[in-house]
């Protein structure tokens, strides 16, 4: 079987989130998306919330090859422990490849059998992440096309209430 690790905060999960991760699910026999816990990071949804909003939105896409798991150590030992094959991570622009080739060299040093893989993003996407999500949210904005319809509400609560 070969079994994919896609790493990254979701903090929260969004619409390029679930690109990547639904393509992803198409090359591979198993996902694993991985909350990755970093202590470094002061994020707005706990590691358990986060599962949960993966969780619905997978639901909603039909990615039956795709399971949540979470980590706070290195990725290339999670990968490593897993058995997986690669680590498939979400391109946007040529800033995220600058950070992401940094970080798959370092995690091929650490675990020489795991491929990164890249995926850009689709275009309607490559303008997004999590960090434009919290702040769009935190000042009352729309945030209905960034971020998956059933996770919405969740979103929406939590960040509206740390700008009040």
């Amino acid at each position: 079987m070969r079994l994919a690790v896609c790493p990254g905060s979701f903090d929260p999960i969004t619409l390029g989130h679930i690109d990547i991760i639904s393509r992803a699910s198409k090359l591979f026999d198993k996902v694993i998306v991985l909350v990755a816990v970093n202590a470094a990071k002061k994020p707005s949804f706990s590691p358990e919330e986060r599962i949960s909003m993966i969780n619905k939105a997978l639901s909603e896409i039909g990615a039956d090859n795709v399971v949540v798991d979470v980590s706070d150590g290195l990725i290339a030992d999670y990968v490593k422990n897993v058995g997986a094959v690669a680590i498939v991570k979400g391109l946007r622009a040529v800033t995220d490849f600058e950070y992401e080739f940094q970080m798959a060299l370092i995690n091929r040093s650490l675990y020489h059998d795991a491929e990164t893989l890249f995926l850009t993003t689709s275009t309607e996407h490559m303008f997004l992440s999590s960090s434009a999500v919290k702040q769009v949210a935190s000042f009352g904005g729309d945030i209905s096309g960034f971020v998956p319809p059933c996770i919405l509400e969740d979103i929406e609560k939590r960040l509206n209430a740390t700008a009040e």
